[in-house]
């Protein structure tokens, strides 16, 4: 069920569509959830949250009948530099202080729990990103838009080897507790039978 909490114009969302699916075999932005497409459910999440939102992807023409007018694509080079240089492009773009990162399998995300969230955003910090089993969770997390520069000097000195799990321990990102109610929102669609659970 959907919260009464206006959208934020503070964070900007930005859904990352742009993943080679090696595993799924096929888009996975395409693959159903309880009939609806994951990259749509993502985004009806997202446009709840926030009031601009992204698309990050190399290929918007595959994606325009399933998303509203109002989104923005922001176009990367379909060289699959991976999600932390898709980062960098939202933080780039983004006119809030910060952006929510999500990728675009994640079907259980609570719009609730994210609106608690953006709430309690600092006005400092790089990084606010749920830490579960262990490890950071990058790709449903929260990064202020001036933290582009220390992002994009990891991506340099680093390479092919940059690690967000890494980057996040750098730059002393700030934990957001998970709990067994929100552990669900991180399970993502990468296989076929990741899909099965739905």
């Amino acid at each position: 069920m959907g919260s009464a909490i206006a959208p934020s114009r503070q964070v900007t969302a930005s859904i990352l569509a742009g993943g080679r699916s090696r595993r799924m075999g096929s888009d996975k932005a395409l693959a159903t959830w309880q009939g609806v497409p994951l990259l749509q459910r993502v985004f009806a999440t997202a446009q709840a949250c926030c009031t601009d939102v992204f698309v990050v992807t190399p290929w918007p023409e595959r994606y325009r009948t399933l998303l509203p007018r109002s989104v923005r694509w922001l176009v990367e080079p379909p060289t699959f530099a991976g999600p932390m240089a898709a980062l960098a492009l939202a933080m780039e773009s983004a006119q809030t202080p910060w952006v929510l990162l999500l990728a675009c399998d994640l079907p259980q995300l609570d719009e609730t729990v994210l609106q608690r969230w953006i709430q309690a955003l600092p006005d400092a910090g790089i990084a606010r990103v749920p830490y579960h089993q262990n490890r950071w969770e990058p790709l449903c997390g929260f990064y202020r838009a001036d933290g582009l520069p220390s992002l994009q000097a990891y991506l340099v000195r680093n390479g092919d080897r940059a690690s967000f799990q890494q980057w996040l321990q750098v730059v002393g990102a700030t934990p957001l507790a998970v709990d067994a109610a929100i552990a669900p929102m991180f399970h993502n669609c990468n296989s076929p039978d990741d899909l099965a659970l739905n």
